[in-house]
């Protein structure tokens, strides 16, 4: 035995560099290989060689050292995931089985963690097996008009249990319900609201606007607006500033009360005709009220033939407007009389693209194509009082028709009525979308010489006004109603003037 531990020192101190990486690659390996090689002691010497060094190694390295690699290679964490690997239990259960069994029958390849793994996968296919049987179910029995799969993708609603399903369809069902159209008028005009909600086919909101005991507007909404669509109808007539407050009021209360959105239909702008400095020292009256509406948070605006087209530029971009035509609605009535040489006369320089429009209209709608054209000059010494009248254009043995945008005191209207007769005109007409006649107009027009004033019913009409045998009101609710109706489905407006 000490010959051979003897034998051993000396291989190993000699050949310490040959064998270094012999011992590296045998750390692992039990003291046991020193008793094997002590019983074959008749082995060839490149066996007895590679054994002396494993024993060796042994015993320079201890057993200890070696006992404990042992170890630390079988040491083993009891931290796992719950949802990625199987209980305790399982693998015991999945390498149960006496050890006969195991030499005897072939061992299944696939390890207790694959077998767990394939086991979820197979209960999560079924369990999406299952919500779409329920979803699929859910569509069946849900309403067909309109159903969910209307509004949701398919894709969407496959993922959805059925929890998800019902609270979308109440969702839908909720919504359906509360996103409506809603009309509230104030005390402007309120037989035009009556007509245009009755051409709609609904009724007027429920709102309170009254006075108080001082003279305040007193505005209450009278029913649930939140997330409907409002239209607030107010012509800002006389008494201008009563109608303008009322107007504000209704859209702040509409707008505190959490309405989606709010149009305001305005058939008569009032301060129209303030929309640009005259002289020194004066307001833009009109772009004021438009600002005051637009910081009271209108959405959208309605209005009938503006005085001039630049109004529509006092409002913001977000705030778009839009101007009816009003002459639409006159050119049925004239286009049923029987004229005869037609001429559309302009009773100012600043209306010739108005009456241009409205023969246009009429050459088109009643294939007239011998409708002239004429225009008078007037030069006013103030406001209210024209000076001069000048016809430029020949209207003699002519029909002619008056267009203009508004009547207020009839002043210029009859004036150019009396210079079209002059002139040698055969009969004269007129026709204008406001009949304001404020003060004596509707008298000068009852003693004019015009046969006929035609005027839409933009603002209230009056004893005296039905009175007139002269004056025709024609009704602007079937323009004012289509063009609501097409904004609340989201239509085109220029297509009621095609």
């Amino acid at each position: 035995m000490k010959s051979s531990l003897a034998l051993s020192k000396r291989i190993l101190l000699s050949g310490r560099v040959a064998s270094r990486k012999t011992f590296l690659s045998t750390r692992a390996f039990q003291p046991a290989a020193f008793a094997a090689w002590q019983e074959s002691g008749s082995r060839n010497q490149s066996h007895n060689a590679t054994a002396v060094a494993v024993a060796a190694g042994g015993l320079f390295l201890g057993a200890g050292t070696v006992a404990s690699c042992e170890m630390s290679r079988k040491k083993t964490t009891n931290v796992k995931d719950p949802q990625t690997f199987p209980t305790p239990d399982e693998i015991v259960e999945d390498d149960s089985g006496s050890a006969e069994a195991t030499r005897s029958e072939p061992k299944d390849p696939m390890t207790p963690y694959a077998k767990f793994a394939a086991r979820r996968e197979m209960e999560e296919e079924q369990e999406q097996e299952e919500q779409k049987d329920d979803a699929n179910r859910a569509q069946a029995t849900s309403p067909a008009d309109p159903r969910i799969g209307d509004v949701l993708p398919s894709k969407y609603i496959s993922d959805m249990t059925v929890e998800e399903l019902r609270i979308e369809e109440a969702t839908r069902k909720a919504k359906q319900h509360s996103g409506g159209i809603k009309i509230f008028s104030g005390n402007g005009n309120m037989s035009l609201s009556l007509e245009i909600a009755r051409h709609l086919g609904i009724n007027l909101g429920k709102a309170t606007v009254g006075r108080f005991a001082d003279g305040e507007a007193n505005v209450v909404i009278n029913e649930n607006v939140r997330g409907k669509d409002c239209y607030v109808i107010q012509p800002t007539c006389p008494p201008v500033n009563d109608n303008i407050m009322e107007l504000l009021l209704m859209v702040s209360t509409l707008r505190r009360a959490s309405a989606r959105r709010i149009t305001v239909v305005i058939p008569y702008y009032g301060y129209a005709r303030q929309d640009r400095k005259m002289q020194a020292r004066v307001p833009i009256s009109a772009a004021d009220v438009a600002r005051l509406m637009e910081a009271m948070g209108i959405d959208r605006v309605i209005a009938v033939d503006l005085h001039c087209g630049q109004i529509q530029g006092f409002f913001g971009p977000r705030v778009p407007v839009d101007n009816l035509d009003g002459g639409i609605v006159g050119l049925d009535y004239f286009g049923g009389k029987d004229l005869h040489n037609p001429v559309i006369v302009s009773p100012d320089a600043g209306g010739v693209y108005r009456a241009k429009k409205f023969k246009e209209g009429l050459a088109h709608k009643y294939d007239m194509k011998d409708i002239g054209l004429a225009m008078i000059v007037k030069q006013r010494a103030r406001a209210g009082s024209v000076d001069q009248m000048d016809l430029v254009g020949d209207v003699t043995n002519c029909d002619c028709i008056l267009v203009d945008d508004m009547i207020d005191t009839a002043g210029t209207l009859c004036k150019a009525a009396d210079v079209l007769v002059a002139s040698g005109a055969r009969r004269v007409f007129a026709f204008a979308s406001h009949g304001l006649l404020s003060g004596p107009g509707n008298e000068r027009i009852a003693n004019s010489s015009m046969e006929e004033v035609v005027i839409l019913n933009t603002i209230p009409t009056s004893p005296q006004r039905e009175a007139n045998d002269k004056l025709t009101e024609l009704s602007v609710a079937p323009l004012l109603a289509q063009a609501i109706f097409n904004i609340h489905a989201k239509k085109s407006i220029s297509a009621l003037f095609k």
